[in-house]
């Protein structure tokens, strides 16, 4: 990792969609970004050249904000090995907690600096982060989660999803108790002893997308006035919801209740988009899910095939969130099936990029939008009064997205 107080970069996108800046010096103190001007030509024509403690030319690489993964699963890898996936799904926390590290480790290479965690059935990475916490307090480990950073990467995550008794999502979460509302089984364990705090709340309001049947969808799993309440009660607790929802009805329901973030959004259709654009209510597409399913299946298949045509549909959705004006995060759904960890990241930014989004507005939703979603305030755009966390990429703009395979991470 490098330290600096001075950064000579070729190119910088700073986060903000805003226009691409050439040969800039950005001048960092106590990992603050305290300004950014033109470069001169030459360093040693400029005092900050003498004055900076430390300087590092990254003249002939691209630097952008660390990026940002809105929708990850920890305890799951990518693999396609059925034998390791069944065992990922059984195994207890002593064996997982190395995969998880592990994980985390894997988005810090690939230059991501937070990750958003969708939740496990036994609340495995809750754990994880917990124990990570503690350990830290006490000085064994110099790391730490939640809203602080682990090894570099910010972790948050929901503990156990919720979904409704019978329908999908046992494998991410549980249900409310017979008899009992969302928002009230919410409020219950927030008053258990030993209640351990999420980082935000993650609601299943659907099915998955069929493999089988093309453009199917799922009724709703929480009614619009049980969604609303629980809304209401993660507000008390400040937290957010972030809801899986596919189809027009689910996603319909999760926009008007006030939830905070669709994930996957497969079929939700224009009216949805629309409305999302008007709630400003944050999107994250997870489009290469259906583009790992498509290649892992097998070819030739009818679900490899339905694969390839959801993704076609998803990247339709995609054009229309552009033009509409809806706000789109970057989020990979790592740990599905050929989904892996970091490296998932730089094969979402290229679906951005196909789906017509300009180099600086796909890193804009691979950052900024993604740390305002997190509720992370000192990352996501390389302004003044940001923190300095940023990845460099050799080349120029236009080697993205696979100058994505090797970046330097700043410390």
């Amino acid at each position: 990792m490098l330290k600096t107080s001075c950064i000579h970069a070729g190119w910088l996108i700073d986060g903000t969609s805003g226009p691409i800046q050439k040969d800039v010096r950005i001048h960092i103190q106590q990992h603050t970004i305290q300004s950014i001007e033109p470069a001169p030509k030459l360093a040693c024509q400029h005092p900050s050249f003498f004055l900076a403690s430390s300087f590092l030319d990254l003249s002939e690489y691209t630097l952008l904000p660390s990026l940002v993964d809105c929708h990850v699963h920890l305890f799951m890898s990518g693999t396609d090995d059925i034998v390791a996936r069944k065992r990922q799904l059984e195994a207890g926390y002593d064996e997982l907690k190395t995969v998880i590290s592990e994980h985390i480790a894997r988005h810090l290479s690939s230059g991501v600096g937070a990750v958003r965690d969708g939740g496990d059935g036994k609340g495995l990475v809750q754990r994880y982060q917990q124990e990570c916490s503690r350990l830290n307090d006490v000085g064994k480990q110099p790391i730490s989660t939640g809203s602080t950073r682990h090894t570099g990467v910010h972790v948050k995550v929901a503990g156990k999803a919720w979904h409704q008794n019978g329908r999908y999502g046992k494998l991410i979460g549980r249900s409310p108790l017979p008899g009992e509302t969302l928002a009230e089984a919410i409020s219950r364990e927030a008053r258990l002893p030993g209640y351990n705090r999420p980082d935000h709340i993650k609601v299943v309001n659907s099915g998955v997308n069929s493999l089988l049947c093309f453009g199917k969808e799922t009724l709703p799993q929480f009614s619009l006035e049980e969604l609303t309440q629980a809304v209401a009660e993660a507000g008390r607790r400040q937290l957010k919801i972030m809801v899986h929802a596919n189809g027009r009805l689910p996603v319909h329901i999760a926009i008007e209740a006030g939830c905070h973030s669709i994930e996957h959004g497969y079929f939700m259709g224009a009216e949805n988009l629309a409305r999302m654009r008007d709630s400003q209510t944050v999107w994250v597409p997870t489009a290469f899910t259906m583009q790992a399913y498509a290649a892992h299946l097998a070819p030739s298949s009818r679900e490899a095939d339905t694969a390839q045509r959801n993704l076609t549909h998803q990247m339709d959705q995609l054009r229309m969130a552009r033009e509409l004006g809806v706000p789109v995060a970057l989020g990979t759904d790592a740990g599905s099936l050929g989904v892996h960890h970091g490296t998932a990241v730089r094969e979402e930014f290229g679906l951005l990029l196909e789906a017509g989004y300009t180099i600086p507005e796909a890193v804009q939703c691979a950052t900024k939008t993604g740390a305002e979603l997190l509720g992370i305030t000192n990352m996501g755009s390389l302004t003044p009064g940001m923190s300095a966390s940023w990845i460099a990429v050799k080349g120029s703009p236009s080697d993205l997205p696979d100058g994505l395979n090797h970046v330097i991470v700043s410390s």
